[in-house]
This record gives structure tokens, sequence and C-alpha cells, in this order.
């Protein structure tokens, strides 16, 4: 083998082994791309996570501070129209739907307005007084000088004005009588004595009359006056009873209304549905529990028609264990907001659960609201929160247009209108409930209605229904309101007693009676009362029957 040939077979050599190494160096240089690509691909997605989650944040910043410094008048049901957070809404349907809520507008409009074109707004004037007040006629006389040749003189009511006489603090004796009699006994003279009866008290020994107690339980519970205050007004009439001395009244008047409270009770749930809620109430010296953490007020309202009570139960407690307690033996309907905690009773006595339009529509009134203004020379975009309102919204304006109407008129009325109203809220929810980040305000408004929606829905299926829980949730805000003003409440057993005041307080007003009247007749009776039969004239709307029939 001569040297050319070597040389050639070495080259022939060299040249595959060249290949690999390129083939090699491109590979790696694939992999390298493609790794980048990934590491691209992974960044693009985390910055697309953190821009959502940024939009979110920026939404629950702007409901915020909309909760926080608008003025009432802007949390009014205007359908302004926002950008979505998402940005995900078809462009090529917001045409339709502008021309939906312009009919929405429209319908309510429409629904607003007199039965009559050529009716005549009534003028805004004066309330007048109310019948059951007293009245003192004050004579305004013509001298003899101006009623000299007159033929005739007669009087004409010219003027009405309420007058009010400032509260007057007495100190009322009672003399009692005692006749002296003289009896022979073994043929002995002794004398012995017959007293005058003293009129029963609901608390024995107590310093303070019916009519005080009275003063002293509407102040605090329906005018929201803390007993603090009274004590110093009582003082500066020159009546000085402590505000611990009030509190054992309020305290020992709630243990003997508590049979009263139990009839109140039973009652209720002789009715076909029942409206239930819940708010938290501080107590200081809850055992085994903080002073900061969350005890609770409890209210139920239902009742056959006409009877309608509104109760409220403390309980340290929101455990489902709570309303089995209190909804013992009911069996009809039970409203209430999406609180899992009635789940448990509902289960346990076959309650049909119906859930809270105003609840489901005020999420998406929210994400709605939460929504940035667009840019100037922008159109306003429709969000899905827009147009669930919409359709929500039209299912108010239904009831409001049959609720005069009776239970069989808005069943029909319900079947007819309601309903188709209903699956388009139902088909659209399942369309677009995907389409949205389930953090933000839409996306929770969404699953609220999703989880619920057969709760939702149970109201066309009886026309006593309601399609929401304000009639509870307008119940318990004279607690909420109250609670502003007196903060807390130091025991349990004060915590019950309130409890107690507010139920028989706010059922006198549901059944058209005055507190204070009602609850001065119902102290004055309860000492005297014997029987059951005695207590259940006591009840609220026995006792407006009999005002009635007189």
């Amino acid at each position: 083998m001569n040297l050319a040939s070597i040389s050639i077979e070495k080259q022939q050599d060299k040249e595959p082994f060249s290949l690999s190494e390129s083939t090699a160096l491109l590979l790696e240089k694939e992999q390298a791309i493609d790794e980048l690509n990934r590491v691209v691909d992974s960044k693009s997605e985390v910055i697309s996570k953190q821009k959502k989650h940024i939009a979110i944040l920026e939404e629950a910043l702007r409901l915020s501070k909309i909760k926080r410094f608008a003025p009432s008048s802007e949390q009014s049901q205007q359908m302004s129209l926002f950008d979505e957070a998402e940005n995900e809404v078809d462009s090529d349907s917001d045409e339709a739907l502008d021309q939906t809520l312009v009919c929405d507008e429209e319908e309510s409009i429409e629904d607003e307005q007199p039965a009559s074109s050529t009716e005549k707004k009534k003028k805004p004037g004066r309330k007048p007084f109310s019948d059951k007040l007293p009245r003192e006629q004050i004579f305004l006389h013509l001298s003899d000088e101006e009623k000299q040749g007159a033929i005739d003189t007669f009087f004409t009511k010219v003027k009405e004005e309420l007058d009010i006489i400032p509260a007057k603090v007495r100190v009322l004796e009672y003399m009692q009588e005692k006749a002296v009699f003289v009896e022979s006994v073994e043929g002995e003279n002794k004398r012995k004595l017959k007293s005058a009866q003293l009129p029963k008290h609901p608390i024995g020994k107590a310093m303070g009359s019916i009519s005080l107690m009275c003063f002293v339980l509407i102040a605090k519970y329906a005018d929201g006056l803390p007993l603090y205050r009274q004590e110093s007004i009582l003082s500066r009439y020159g009546g000085d009873i402590s505000r611990a001395t009030l509190a054992n009244w309020v305290i020992a008047l709630a243990k003997q209304l508590q049979p009263l409270m139990n009839l109140m009770r039973e009652h209720q749930h002789t009715g076909s549905v029942i409206m239930a809620d819940e708010t938290r109430v501080q107590v200081l010296k809850e055992p085994d529990k903080p002073v900061t953490s969350d005890k609770f007020m409890w209210v139920t309202l239902g009742g056959p028609p006409g009877e309608k009570s509104i109760l409220f139960e403390y309980d340290p407690s929101r455990s489902g264990e709570v309303p089995l307690r209190l909804l013992d033996g009911y069996t009809g309907y039970l409203q209430t907001d999406g609180y899992s905690g009635y789940n448990t009773v509902c289960n346990k006595n076959g309650n049909i659960q119906l859930g809270c339009w105003d609840h489901a529509r005020r999420k998406f009134k929210d994400a709605q609201n939460a929504q940035p203004k667009p840019k100037k020379g922008k159109t306003k975009k429709i969000s899905k929160a827009d147009r669930m309102l919409s359709h929500i919204n039209q299912l108010y304006i239904i009831e409001r247009q049959i609720k005069t109407l009776s239970i069989d008129e808005k069943y029909q009325q319900r079947q007819q209108r309601s309903v188709p109203v209903l699956n388009k809220i139902k088909t659209y929810l399942e369309d677009n409930q995907h389409k949205v980040p389930k953090d933000s305000l839409t996306g929770k408004a969404m699953t609220y209605l999703g989880n619920q929606w057969e709760k939702l829905t149970v109201y066309c299926s009886n026309g006593e229904l309601n399609i929401s829980n304000i009639l509870a949730e307008n119940a318990i805000r004279p607690f909420v309101i109250g609670r502003k003003a007196w903060l807390f409440s130091d025991t349990p057993a004060g915590a019950r007693a309130s409890a107690t005041h507010y139920s028989l307080i706010e059922s006198a007003k549901a059944n058209g009676l005055e507190p204070y009247e009602y609850m001065k007749q119902v102290l004055t009776a309860l000492p005297y009362a014997e029987s059951v039969e005695d207590i259940e004239a006591l009840l609220p709307w026995n006792i407006n029957k009999k005002q009635e029939t007189k």
C-alpha cells in the first residue's frame, strides 16, 4: 500500500466523523431552542396569570372604593355598562343586548307609570296625622267689638299642628287602705287588719312602674337608646336609677315573657313559609369564647296569614345545630340566603328550601360596578354581568306587576312569564361560566348562581312564595341599627333578653300595633295570667283582633 492510498483511506474515515458531529451540534441547538421556547411559554403563562390576578385585584379595589366612598344615590338600580375584567365579550351580540336593555328599561318605566295617560300625578303633600292620636281643639274667638252687628257666628278648622308633651317623671305613692276589725276570740277582743290588694307587678318589689319599664324597653330596642343614656336622661329629670338596675329589669322582664315567646314560636311553625337570617353580635362574657369571636343573633319570620311573628334568638354558634333547634317540628317552606347551615334542618324535616334572588343579583351588581370606566372616546362594552342583570331584572319587573294578584294568579303568571326568563338565565350561565376567571366578581357571581339554582327556581312553584328573602333581612335590620348604638351585650343573659324584647316589639309592629302600648298591655296583664289561654290572649294578632272588634 502506497502513501496515496493511505491518505485516501484517512480522508474517507474523516468525512463520516465530521458529518455526525455537525448533526449532533444541530440537534443540540434545536434542543436549546425548544428549551428556550418552553421557558418563554412558561413565562408568558405566568405573565398571563399575573395579569388576570392583577385585573381581579383591581376589580376588588374598585368595588371596595365604591362601597366606602360612593354616595347612596349611586348605589341605585341603574344598568350602567362597563367593560368586563376578563375582556371576553362577544362583540357581534352587543347590538342585540343593547336593544334588550332598552326594552327592559322601557318596560320598567312603563310599569311605574299610571295606568292611564290622562291621569294627573298627585301633587306631593303632607301625610295626614293618624286618627288614633288624641285631639284637642283650640278655639280662636272674635272680640265682642269684632262680632258686633253679626247675624251669626261659627267655627271652621283652619290648621292642624302636631304637639308633644315632654317626658314627665313622677313618683307613684301607693297608699294602701287598711280596715281594723274587732273579733271576740275565747272571750277576748282581738284586732284584725284587712288591707286593700296591691296591683300585681311583673317584677315584684321593683322601684319602677310598668310604664317606666315599657319606656326603657322601647327606648333601647325600638329607638336604639343605650341604657347609660337613659340613666342620664332619668337623672336629669330627678329620677336617679342606675344602669345596672335598668339592665336587671330588662333581663328579669325577659324571663317573665318567655312563656309568651314559646307560644309565638309554636304558632309560627303552623304557617307554610318561614324566612330565616342571622347576623353577628358581640357578647363580652360568653363562656369559653374570646371577646372578639363571632356570636350570632338569628331571626325567623313566618306564621299563618295575618298572624305573622318575627322571632329573634341568640346563640354563640352559627352551626347547623341552631336551625335544628329553632325549627324543630316545622315542615313547610324555608327561605334563606346561600348559607349551608340550613341544609341540615331541611334534610331532617323535609323542608323545601328557597333561595334569594336579591343575593344573586347583588353579586352581579357588584361585578358590574367594579368594572373600569372606558377611556375617553371609546364606547362602553357590555359585560357578562350586564347581560345577566338584564335577565334578572326582568324577573323583578314581573314580580312588581303581579304583586296584587291572588296566589293562584301569581302562580299562573310565573309559569307563563318567569319560567321562560329563568330558562334564558340558565342557558346563558351554562354557556359563559367557563369563560370568566373563577376568582373574578363575575366568576364568583356565576358560581353562586349555579350552586343555588335549584333553590332559586322554587318560588315559581307556589304563588305564596317570594322571589327573595328581603322580608327576613328587613326584619333583622332594627337589630342591626340598634347594635350600632349599644355596640355589644355584656352577658349571654343580656343577649337573650335582647332577643326576647326585639321579638315582641317587631312582632307588634308587624301586626299593626304601637309597640309601647302593646308592651304595656302585656306587662300589665301577664302577672294575672293563670292559664295558657290567658297568655294566648296576649299574642299580638289576638290583641289586634280585640281592638278591631271594639
